[in-house]
C-alpha cells in the first residue's frame, strides 16, 4: 500500500503540472480560427482606440462585412486574462513540488496548504473559464456564416464555422478538474497510509515493551 501510494502521488503531481500547462497552451490557440476567419472583415478598427472596454465592442462600432464578426474583439479580454491565470495555475502547481508533495513520505502542513491552494485555484479557474467559453461559443454561433463564406470566396480568406477551439475548452478544463479530484484522492490515501504506519510503529513499540 505504501509503495503504491507513493507512486500514485508522484504520478498525480506530474500529471497536475501537465494539466496546468495544457490550459496555457489552450489559451494561446483559442482565438486562432477567429483571427484567421474574422479579423479582415472588420472595416472600422480605428474606433477601438476610443473604446475603454473592448469586450463591449459591437458590430455597429466596427461595421464588419460579416454580421457577428465583432466577437473576435470581444473575446480578447477573456483570452488575455485566461493566459495570465493559466500561468498562475502553473505556478501554483509548481508549489506541489517545492513542498515535495510528490515525494514526501509524510505530509506536513505545507503539503496540505499546497494541495488546498491548487484545488481552489484549479476549480475557480475552471468554473470561470468554462462559463466564458460557453458564452463566447454562443456568440460565435451568431456569426452570419453565409456572409462569411461569401466573403471568404471573394477575398480568398480562411473560412470556418467550426467550434473546435471552444469545445476543446470543455476537455482541457475537464481534465484539470479530474486531476484536481485525483490530487484530493491522493491526500486521503496519504492520510490512511500515515495512520496505518503510525499504528504499525505503535504496535512494534508495544511488542518490544
Amino acid at each position: 500500500m505504501y509503495k503504491k501510494q507513493m507512486l500514485f502521488q508522484k504520478i498525480v503531481c506530474y500529471v497536475m503540472l501537465a494539466a496546468c500547462a495544457l490550459t496555457f497552451i489552450y489559451s494561446l490557440g483559442l482565438v486562432t480560427d477567429l483571427y484567421d476567419a474574422l479579423y479582415t472583415t472588420m472595416r472600422n478598427t480605428d474606433v477601438l482606440t476610443e473604446i475603454e472596454d473592448i469586450s463591449q465592442v459591437t458590430d455597429e462600432d466596427l461595421m464588419p462585412s460579416v454580421e457577428g464578426a465583432s466577437v473576435y474583439y470581444r473575446i480578447q479580454g477573456f483570452n488575455t486574462m485566461l493566459t495570465k491565470v493559466s500561468i498562475g495555475v502553473i505556478l501554483v502547481g509548481v508549489v506541489l513540488f517545492i513542498t515535495c508533495t510528490h515525494s514526501r513520505r509524510k505530509y506536513y502542513i505545507g503539503n496540505y496548504v499546497a494541495i488546498g491552494l491548487s484545488t481552489v485555484a484549479n476549480v475557480g479557474v475552471s468554473v470561470w473559464a468554462l462559463s466564458e467559453v460557453a458564452k463566447y461559443k454562443a456568440e460565435f454561433l451568431q456569426v452570419n456564416f453565409e456572409q462569411l463564406k461569401e466573403y471568404s470566396t471573394d477575398w480568398n480568406t480562411y473560412y470556418t464555422d467550426s467550434t473546435f477551439w471552444f469545445d476543446a475548452g470543455y476537455v482541457v478544463f475537464g481534465i484539470l478538474l479530474l486531476v484536481t479530484a485525483l490530487l484530493l484522492v491522493n491526500m486521503v490515501l496519504k492520510l490512511i497510509v500515515m495512520k496505518e504506519e503510525k499504528r504499525s510503529i505503535g504496535s512494534r513499540k508495544d511488542v518490544r515493551a
